[in-house]
């Protein structure tokens, strides 16, 4: 059993028979009355964000988060295969757990895949990718840095948007947290 004072983020607890991890808390000590904290959660099956108070020092149950360095293989069905890039002992991660991040994995990509009692719950990507343009409109004579956008398809299968002077087989550089084209390579 945990309490308030082993919040940190990326805390993983079991609540109302979910797991969910702390994305913030802050400690509150209000001149009146008892110490609380206030945090932030998120449901690692839903992605849910739910905000939440517990009084100083309340127990719960915690768990044991830990992130593997894994190569991003094939998908198979509804499941991608992942493999342990150290015991290159292979898994299969549900599509719940890639949900957010499977169109911007290419194979033999090394990613983090989150696991919370012993089961990947997530896959986080790198913060920055490099994908290849595989199809957009083309670029006009005249299109400068500082126009418009323009949806490209990228190698992976998302659609980012992109200035209007990239074309196709351009490498580009991605922010995976904002999905958001950040420059050629």
């Amino acid at each position: 059993m945990a309490t308030t004072q082993d919040f940190r983020n990326g805390f993983g607890l079991r609540m109302d028979g979910a797991v969910w991890f702390v994305v913030e808390f802050q400690h509150v000590k209000p001149g009146k009355g008892g110490a609380f904290v206030r945090t932030k959660l998120k449901n690692v099956k839903t992605g849910a964000v739910q905000e939440r108070t517990f009084k100083s020092g309340e127990a719960m149950e915690e768990v044991r988060v830990e992130r593997r360095a894994m190569q991003y293989i094939y998908r198979e069905g509804d499941h991608y295969v992942f493999m342990d890039t150290e015991t290159y002992e292979q898994i299969h991660v549900a599509e719940e757990a890639v949900r957010d991040v499977a169109d911007l994995m290419k194979e033999n990509e090394t990613v983090n895949v989150v696991f919370a009692a012993d089961e990947p719950v997530i896959v986080e990507l790198p913060f920055h990718v490099e994908l290849k343009v595989v199809e957009t409109d083309p670029g006009v004579r005249g299109d400068t840095a500082t126009g418009g956008t323009k949806p490209a398809r990228v190698e992976s299968g998302a659609i980012i948007q992109v200035p209007l002077f990239i074309s196709v087989g351009e490498t580009i550089q991605i922010d995976t947290r904002t999905r958001q084209y950040l420059s050629r390579v």
